[in-house]
């Protein structure tokens, strides 16, 4: 059977889940409830080259990968992202970057769970995983 691409300039995919960030230690971002968010708020896809199956579901940008969810204030860049719309999962490689609320993360590929609200971060071999987080520090007096 054949397959139909569609090559696309700028995708906008909708999510109805809330993005939250763990790395493989469960250590979170900043966690949002569902119920506090519309559903249908837009995930906006910038690349160079989108190519969509209609088939599979799969949805692909190759090529500078931009990523804007302002409903959760997460941005992020790749050298590519995948969402297989069928299984609900986001997956980035390619010098990972994720900014949310001022903490970010860097890995060499990143899959978002959307269903369990969480990304599984995972380094190049012989390297590691980076998150920096903001820490508020309370006064002592």
């Amino acid at each position: 059977m054949l397959k139909k691409f569609y090559s696309l300039a700028l995708l906008s995919l909708s999510l109805t889940m809330p993005l939250v960030f763990n790395t493989l230690t469960e250590a979170k971002f900043a966690q949002v409830k569902a119920q506090n968010v519309a559903p249908r708020q837009p995930l906006t896809v910038r690349s160079d080259i989108q190519e969509a199956n209609s088939e599979t579901g799969v949805v692909t940008a190759r090529g500078n990968v931009y990523i804007n969810y302002p409903a959760r204030n997460i941005q992020a860049t790749s050298a590519q992202a995948q969402y297989f719309s069928k299984e609900r999962r986001l997956v980035l490689t390619g010098n990972v970057y994720v900014l949310q609320d001022g903490n970010t993360m860097r890995a060499e590929t990143m899959t978002y769970l959307i269903d369990e609200g969480r990304f599984i971060a995972t380094p190049e071999t012989q390297q590691q995983v980076e998150s920096i987080y903001l820490v508020d520090e309370e006064e002592n007096n």
